[in-house]
């Protein structure tokens, strides 16, 4: 049987790599007593898919992973047990049994959605908003981007599904597919380039607002709808 959870990452634990994560949730679903459900082989570890990993220093509550398990009582006691043994900075905030047929956590991510905020050291450009709206309304945006294989000039008007100013901060939704993949300071430093300002050091604090996957129908839903 499979089974999603849903968790946040916030405070200092932001700071803790996604590789970690895996380890600390491979040793906190042992500590709650999960019935977790493990590879064969000579080295067997818990069958366990994470979603899109998150970026060190972003926090999140979107965040998700994929876990087999040999029995299943009610999702409320998962998540329940989870909490119980959960550090500062993590909550565990949905858990949904999941049908056959679901595709795992990883390959099901689609689109993500972000709030970014300014460090108190940038200087925003005068009306930096409006630009920003003028900067997302151009028919296309070419770029160059970095990949493992080396640099490819994408249009990176279509990897942004929506992006608007929510007070002093940005929310944009994105391509977050594994072959697309948009990261939201990728964004931000983009237009800050063609509005011809300088950026100082750790200049965005990004926070996921939660990680979509692509329906039958076209749509994006929440991982856990």
């Amino acid at each position: 049987m499979k089974v999603r959870v849903k968790f946040s990452k916030y405070g200092p634990v932001k700071f803790i790599g996604h590789l970690d994560i895996m380890h600390y949730f491979q040793k906190a679903v042992r500590r709650a007593g999960i019935d977790v459900a493990y590879s064969e082989g000579f080295s067997p570890h818990q069958i366990m898919s994470f979603a899109a990993p998150l970026s060190v220093g972003h926090t999140s509550e979107g965040e998700y992973f994929d876990m087999e398990v040999n029995s299943f009582t009610k999702e409320e006691d998962m998540l329940q047990k989870l909490n119980q043994v959960m550090v500062e900075g993590i909550d565990v905030l949905k858990v949904r049994f999941l049908d056959k047929g679901e595709g795992n956590a990883m390959a099901s991510v689609a689109a993500a959605a972000y709030l970014v905020a300014f460090s108190d050291k940038l200087l925003l450009p005068e009306n930096w908003d409006k630009k920003l709206i003028s900067f997302y309304s151009q028919e296309h945006i070419p770029v160059v981007k970095k990949t493992k294989k080396g640099q490819k000039e994408i249009d990176l008007k279509e990897g942004i599904y929506q992006l608007e100013v929510r007070g002093d901060k940005v929310y944009m939704l994105v391509d977050a597919g594994s072959g697309s993949n948009i990261k939201p300071e990728f964004v931000m430093e983009t237009f800050f380039g063609q509005a011809g300002a300088e950026l100082t050091e750790y200049p965005f604090r990004v926070h996921r607002v939660e990680t979509y996957k692509r329906g039958e129908d076209g749509r994006l839903a929440p991982l856990i709808p």
